[in-house]
């Protein structure tokens, strides 16, 4: 939608900042199911709707159309992942030839770029680490290196491949994991890691926390 003057907004206002940040939230929400808006329609219904004015659709089609939507999406997904276990398989099998790259019987893969000499954490303990995730692409998705502040979490928190690696590591340690899906967020995913992705993390073990 292409803004002109009487189009912004006033933020200012109180009413302005939690409109807008109501109107934020909504639009975050609908990107990360990667729905494609007419942004035109889509403010169209707003206005009808908060002004009271009948909806210029039948309720009938309404649902009509947001069925179809959400079979198109489900379609994608779908295909998306099913390329995505392609690709990862032939990751893994590429990945665990090369040299130093160690495989566990659950089928997670790991390097170690550097060994600590501190105590190994226990399903039971919460751990501070630094880390970097990356889909196979190289995509990143998730940093605390790139917030500039680690991460605390109980050992049993996190997704499998995180729980096991962990309970690998020396505390200083610093570990290249190559995780499968099936270890990670297998077919489902999460907004910003497609299904059947195969998550490739820098971890670094930093301390236990008791």
């Amino acid at each position: 939608m292409t803004l002109t003057a009487c189009d912004k907004p006033d933020l200012k206002s109180e009413k302005g900042q939690y409109s807008y940040a109501i109107g934020v939230q909504i639009a975050k929400n609908l990107k990360d199911q990667k729905i494609d808006l007419d942004t035109k329609a889509f403010a169209a219904a707003v206005k009808d709707v908060t002004s009271g004015k009948e909806p210029q659709i039948t309720e009938e089609n309404r649902i009509a159309a947001l069925r179809k939507m959400s079979e198109g999406l489900r379609e994608k997904d779908n295909a998306a992942a099913t390329e995505n276990l392609k690709k990862g398989e032939a990751y893994l099998a590429e990945n665990k030839a090369k040299e130093g790259v160690k495989v566990t019987d659950s089928g997670l893969q790991y390097e170690v770029i550097s060994e600590g000499k501190g105590a190994k954490p226990k399903a039971s303990d919460t751990v501070e680490v630094h880390y970097r995730g990356t889909l196979i692409d190289g995509k990143e998705f998730d940093s605390s290196y790139a917030r500039n502040q680690p991460a605390q979490f109980p050992v049993k928190g996190v997704i499998p491949g995180w729980t096991e690696a962990l309970q690998l590591m020396k505390t200083g340690s610093k570990y290249k994991l190559t995780i499968p899906a099936n270890l990670a967020y297998g077919e489902r995913g999460n907004p910003s890691i497609p299904g059947n992705s195969v998550l490739v993390f820098e971890v670094e073990l930093l301390k236990i926390v008791k």
